[in-house]
């Protein structure tokens, strides 16, 4: 039962401290909804948590959150182990996702990345990446926020070490953010 505590009061505590990025989130939404609008996709990378957080968040925007709505168009690029491998193996895995987005993006799409220590070098490379190809930005990040803090157009920065509860409030954060943007096609 103490690690159950400990962990418990951990998570409260982290998740204390997300009202400081309410703005953050809702620049975010906004943007989201801007790009669904204007028939835009979202493109979601991570490794590891990050990737099935990445999985998670793209199949409430096509699925759905809470209400009837379009499908909104997200894919999580962790998904196809051929292309993952493929990339992995020739050129290397710093590549996975910027290779994807140079084949999936289109100017005015969203591409959100994710890393707990916002220094993942190969989210780093499709934020770069995306930049090139006039794709809008999102960082779901932890600690100080690493070198993607710098280079994402939104930073949503978990001011934490501890790369569960990072985790933890990544997914919530992306439950709020589905929310709002879910909100706005309610009636679509």
């Amino acid at each position: 039962m103490e690690i159950f505590t400990e962990a418990l009061e951990a998570h409260v505590n982290a998740v204390k401290l997300l009202p400081a990025l309410s703005g953050q989130v809702e620049k975010a939404s906004d943007a989201l909804i801007q790009a669904f609008n204007k028939k835009n996709k979202v493109l979601l990378c991570g490794n590891g948590g990050s990737a099935a957080d990445s999985q998670h968040i793209a199949a409430e925007f096509v699925g759905r959150f809470k209400l009837e709505r379009r499908a909104l168009p997200a894919i999580a690029l962790s998904t196809d182990t051929s292309i993952l491998t493929a990339i992995g193996n020739d050129y290397s895995i710093d590549r996975i996702f910027s290779r994807q987005i140079e084949a999936l993006a289109q100017p005015g799409d969203i591409v959100i990345g994710l890393s707990t220590s916002g220094k993942s070098p190969n989210v780093v490379e499709a934020i770069k990446k995306a930049r090139e190809f006039g794709c809008f930005s999102i960082g779901f990040l932890g600690g100080s926020g690493g070198s993607l803090k710098d280079i994402v157009d939104i930073p949503l920065v978990v001011p934490s070490n501890d790369t569960p509860r990072i985790q933890e409030c990544h997914i919530l954060l992306g439950h709020i953010i589905c929310d709002i943007v879910e909100r706005a096609f309610k009636d679509q």
